[in-house]
């Protein structure tokens, strides 16, 4: 397994990287932040990245997509994370094209799927229903009805929700909470009676909803693959996105860690610039080599989801697990170094340290992956 990039990767890393410092430099975050923005994000933005197939990274060349590996999403979140971008990139490109990949049947991915690469339909997934995730307690019933469903329940934490078009909805038509068997997908279009969305603030100024279902009515067609038996691909998915949002926390680690190592270059206390002090660089190498290790994670669980070897489940929770506890760690580390600007809204260094506190409950905290990594090694 290579944890270098190829020709195609660099190239697509230069110009993430390029475009991101310049059209979404964290002073867009700000200014999305003062103003209220109702969307939480830039659609002139996202319209930009899907005119540079960043909308289809994922989708098959057969819909009108890049059919890129799985690294390209990383490598594009990675860049996002250092700039704080606010997109609807993991929501949509990632987390819900993966799950209309996985199961959807060939007509709603040929509905849906050009569309999203055109950057003019935005999906969500609605899983999680308590504050922490977990994927098997789902509670939401869909009950079978005059042909179709009818869907009843509540889902917290929906990332990008109140603007998504089409939402994926996980239900459960069979069994209890707690149980593979009877998990079901359905497609729930925005706007359908007895559907409302809570759109919510979060601490590092994206958007997430509160999304409530009673009696929502759905056609047989909106299910999206076999009755009972969506979550395999549901698992699948969010494995995907959880190799995502390792991405992001890395690159959030990694700007801060640079930004931080910047000003102990240049920051001079008691007449000597503080980088000489041995007790900082000590901790700038601790650090320095924790976030190599969480690449290294990040890295092989990108590579993995490529491949068959069924090593991706535990690839994805290391690296989700990892890159949490060194993105948490960098945060901190250079709040401190920063000393008592750390904390001020003056300076960048707060945005990324809440940046890092929202990524690291998504998809499942560092204490859920590392029960699920044991769990799946057979402890």
């Amino acid at each position: 397994m290579s944890l270098v990039y190829d020709d195609d990767e660099r190239m697509l890393l230069d110009a993430a990287r390029d475009f991101l410092r310049a059209e979404s430099p964290v002073s867009a975050l700000r200014a999305l932040r003062d103003s209220a923005d109702a969307t939480g994000f830039s659609r002139e933005l996202w319209a930009s990245m899907a005119g540079m197939g960043w909308a289809g990274l994922l989708v098959p060349e057969a819909h009108g997509g890049l059919g890129f590996a799985h690294m390209g999403a990383g490598i594009v979140c990675e860049q996002m994370g250092r700039t704080l971008c606010a997109s609807p990139f993991v929501s949509s490109a990632v987390l819900g094209v993966s799950l209309l990949k996985l199961a959807a049947r060939e007509e709603q991915q040929a509905a849906l799927l050009p569309r999203v690469v055109a950057g003019e339909h935005l999906l969500a997934l609605a899983v999680d229903e308590s504050p922490r995730h977990d994927p098997l307690a789902i509670a939401t019933r869909a009950t079978s009805a005059d042909g179709g469903f009818v869907l009843d329940g509540e889902k917290r934490f929906v990332i990008d929700g109140h603007s998504a078009d089409t939402l994926i909805v996980v239900a459960r038509s069979a069994g209890a909470a707690g149980e593979a068997h009877g998990i079901s997908l359905f497609q729930v279009d925005a706007g359908t009676p007895g559907l409302t969305v809570e759109r919510h603030v979060m601490a590092d100024s994206r958007n997430a909803a509160t999304i409530r279902l009673q009696g929502v009515r759905v056609s047989q067609d909106a299910l999206i693959g076999t009755l009972h038996g969506g979550f395999a691909a549901l698992e699948h998915a969010l494995d995907v996105a959880r190799c995502c949002a390792a991405a992001e926390l890395l690159g959030v680690a990694t700007e801060v860690f640079e930004r931080t190592v910047e000003y102990l270059r240049q920051r001079k206390q008691f007449g000597r610039i503080i980088g000489e002090f041995q007790g900082l660089q000590h901790r700038a190498a601790v650090l320095f080599c924790e976030l190599e290790l969480a690449r290294s994670a990040v890295l092989g669980a990108l590579r993995a989801a490529d491949g068959n070897d069924g090593s991706f489940a535990a690839a994805a929770s290391l690296a989700k697990a990892r890159a949490t506890e060194v993105a948490t760690l960098a945060a901190n580390e250079a709040v401190q170094m920063h000393g008592g600007i750390g904390m001020t809204d003056d300076i960048d260094i707060g945005l990324f340290m809440k940046r890092a506190a929202a990524l690291r409950t998504w998809l499942g905290d560092a204490y859920y992956h590392t029960h699920r990594y044991a769990t799946l090694a057979g402890y």
